[in-house]
């Protein structure tokens, strides 16, 4: 599961990378948890907890159903 996320999340950085941000992949649990640490703009935005719901866990979910959430370390 781990190798769909990263591919997966490389369409997320090419998003995040227009606003100055990035993402790398932390962890991916036995369960389905995926962590992930933003980076560069990302990390300081007041936004960033809706970007990683509303964007990165969507796009993560719709490529790799077997993730149940993601969350930001």
């Amino acid at each position: 599961m781990r190798d769909k996320v990263l591919k997966a999340l490389e369409k997320v950085k090419t998003m995040l990378s227009a606003d100055g941000g990035s993402a790398e992949l932390v962890d991916v649990t036995a369960d389905g948890i995926v962590k992930i640490r933003l980076t560069g703009a990302c990390g300081g935005c007041p936004m960033s907890s809706m970007t990683l719901k509303m964007g990165v866990e969507r796009i993560i979910k719709q490529e790799v159903p077997e993730v149940k959430s993601v969350v930001a370390v």
